[in-house]
């Protein structure tokens, strides 16, 4: 039978995030014990839960990232980006499975129109800045790729 260390050590293994999440709670649940021992507990908690930010934040950006890069693959008609686009979009992605875990990807599937319009804004952003206003124009008003495609390394947006 799994004692609940074990079961910590496989959640701090599978799932940093919620990890950090059960530790901040732990530990604040602890302070209100006032246990007489020399610990900061405000800080520590908030220490330990901006590690758990950090890694939220981190995978938002990957996210937001990849999203931007698919657009401008998908309505720019500039030939010469393409490969840096695709380039940043497998780093991208390999770097985000990498860093996803459960609970992570319940928030990105829970807060993907978040993250589309920061990512479209981005596009949107480059494209005019590059003098690309109709390409901008031809931005999707909402993701037509789900959580999974976006995610995928096999997949790409069609052709323009």
């Amino acid at each position: 039978m799994p004692t609940v260390t074990d079961e910590l050590e496989r959640l701090y293994e599978e799932d940093f995030y919620a990890w950090t999440r059960a530790q901040a709670r732990a530990l604040r649940q602890l302070a209100r014990t006032r246990p007489n021992v020399p610990v900061d507990w405000k800080h520590l908690v908030e220490e330990v839960e901006d590690l758990g930010r950090s890694e939220l934040h981190a995978v938002q950006s990957l996210l937001e990232i990849i999203v931007e890069h698919l657009l401008k693959l998908l309505v720019s008609p500039a030939e010469d980006p393409r490969r840096g686009w695709m380039i940043t979009v497998w780093r991208s992605r390999r770097e985000l499975a990498r860093r996803l875990t459960p609970s992570l990807r319940r928030r990105l599937a829970r807060d993907l129109t978040v993250h589309w319009q920061a990512g479209r804004e981005a596009a949107r952003f480059a494209l005019e800045l590059h003098g690309e206003h109709g390409a901008a124009e031809r931005l999707p008003e909402r993701c037509p790729w789900t959580l999974a495609q976006l995610l995928d390394p096999d997949f790409w947006p069609h052709e323009r």
